[in-house]
């Protein structure tokens, strides 16, 4: 159950989105791409207390070297449906109205950035942010991972790891974690905590000791 109305507002649009387009008849592909099947909803985190359990056990260390870290050893953004690459199918999903032309670049549409509680009414405005941003990714252990993993997290579609944002919020953010950074719309702090946890866990990442009291604070929040 979503816990968080920000959450439930921010998937709304998507929701309704997914439900204009099945199972509708196709529109002819001159005009528009194929539907980006399955990913037409913003996956949710668990529940609050399942990731109180999460971040519970994560182990706590302090920041590994930035020493070698490039974004390029994150490879993003890759073809995900056809020519539909992960910044073009997060932009569909989470977006209303949405239309795109035959490269699968976003045409129109509006979008709801749950960081900072604004609408946005060109792509131009948006940017997808990484939950937890690669150059943390990278301090938090995946300095240690194959490139190949590195690409899969960079481009999860499967998982509360991807959100298209304003690009104000976005560039606040940075690579920042919830105890330096947390989103002004504070009605977010649930699912930003939830998503963040949850994350951290399924990647075993690790986190330090200000980062995991924050998120308790922030988990705190659902309730």
């Amino acid at each position: 159950m979503i816990t968080s109305r920000a959450w439930r507002r921010a998937a709304a649009p998507a929701l309704g989105l997914a439900l204009a387009l099945a199972p509708a008849a196709a529109a002819p592909a001159a005009t528009a791409p194929p539907p980006v099947a399955p990913h037409r909803v913003p996956p949710e985190p668990p529940t609050a207390d399942a990731v109180r359990t999460e971040v519970d056990a994560l182990t706590v260390e302090a920041p590994h070297s930035m020493n070698g870290y490039s974004r390029a050893k994150f490879p993003h953004w890759i073809k995900q449906y056809g020519q539909c690459d992960t910044r073009e199918v997060v932009l569909s999903r989470d977006g209303t109205n949405v239309t795109q032309d035959s490269m699968c670049r976003a045409t129109s549409g509006s979008w709801y950035s749950p960081y900072d509680d604004k609408t946005l009414d060109s792509a131009s405005k948006v940017d997808i942010d990484h939950m937890v941003p690669l150059a943390n990714a990278w301090r938090s252990g995946a300095d240690t991972w194959t490139t190949d993993r590195r690409k899969a997290f960079a481009n999860d579609l499967d998982n509360p790891q991807l959100f298209a944002v304003s690009a104000a919020s976005n560039r606040s953010k940075g690579d920042q974690s919830p105890d330096q950074w947390s989103p002004p719309n504070t009605d977010f702090w649930c699912g930003y905590s939830r998503a963040w946890g949850h994350i951290k866990s399924i990647y075993g990442l690790k986190v330090t000791q200000p980062e995991k009291e924050k998120l308790v604070a922030m988990l705190n929040t659902c309730d």
